[in-house]
C-alpha cells in the first residue's frame, strides 16, 4: 500500500533534515555541529529536529541500527534443513552482489565519509559498538530459542560471538578497502573468495548447529 500525504510529507521531512545534517557533519565533523544549529540550516524548529531523531547520534546511527536484528531474522526465517551458517551465508553473499552498505562493499562517496565518521567521534563509536552487542544478543535469544540451549549454556552466546565477528571482520575488511581507493566492483571477487573462506571455517566450527 502506498503511503498516505501525510506519511509522505513526514518522509521528506525526515529526509531532509537527515541530509542536511550529513553535509553539516561532513563539512565540520559530528561533534562540532549542534542540533540546533542544524535545525536552522534546515529551516525547522530545534524541537521540530527531536520530533524525527530523539538524539543527534540518532541521525547518523538510525541507517545502521535498523540492521540490528538481521541475522537474527536471516536464522529465523530459514527454511527447513538449512543449517543457521548457511543461512547466513547466503544472505551475506546476496548482500555483497546487491552493494549493500551493510557488508561494507559500497564505494558511494558520502556513505564511506559517514561510515568513517563513526569511527572517529567517540559518541558514535559508543552507538557502534551497543549495535554490535545487540545485534549479538538477539541472534544468541533466537539461536537458544531454536535450539531449546538449557539455562546457563552458553553455547548460543558462544555461536553468535563467533558468528557475528565473522561478520564484522568480513564488513571491515571490504570498508577498508574500498576506504583505500578500491571500487566495490573490483572487489566484488575477492570479497566472494573471502566470505566463501570465512563461512567455510564457521561451517567447520558449527557444523550442523541448529539444522532444522
Amino acid at each position: 500500500m502506498e503511503p498516505g500525504l501525510r506519511e509522505r510529507k513526514k518522509l521528506k521531512t525526515r529526509r531532509h533534515l537527515y541530509d542536511v545534517a550529513i553535509r553539516l557533519f561532513l563539512e565540520r565533523g559530528f561533534d562540532a555541529v549542534s542540533v540546533a544549529e542544524i535545525a536552522e540550516e534546515a529551516g525547522v524548529s530545534k524541537m521540530t529536529v527531536f520530533n524525527y531523531f530523539p538524539a543527534k547520534e540518532d541521525i547518523v546511527a538510525g541507517p545502521m541500527e535498523e540492521h540490528a536484528d538481521e541475522p537474527a531474522r536471516v536464522v529465523r526465517d530459514r527454511p527447513p534443513g538449512e543449517t543457521v551458517v548457511g543461512a547466513l551465508r547466503t544472505h551475506f553473499l546476496a548482500a555483497l552482489a546487491g552493494r549493500d552498505p551493510v557488508t561494507g562493499l559500497n564505494d558511494v562517496r558520502r556513505l564511506i565519509e559517514v561510515r568513517r565518521m563513526m569511527t572517529e567521534s567517540p559518541a558514535l563509536l559508543r552507538r557502534v559498538l551497543a549495535f554490535r552487542a545487540r545485534r549479538e544478543e538477539l541472534l544468541r535469544d533466537v539461536l537458544a530459542s531454536e535450539t531449546g540451549a538449557a539455562p546457563g549454556d552458553l553455547t548460543p552466546k558462544v555461536a553468535a560471538a563467533v558468528i557475528t565477528g565473522v561478520l564484522d571482520a568480513l564488513t571491515m575488511d571490504n570498508f577498508q578497502r574500498i576506504a583505500d581507493g578500491a571500487s566495490a566492483d573490483e572487489l566484488y571477487a575477492s570479497a566472494v573468495r573471502a566470505a566463501e573462506h570465512a563461512f567455510g571455517l564457521l561451517e567447520n566450527g558449527l557444523g550442523d548447529y541448529g539444522r532444522r
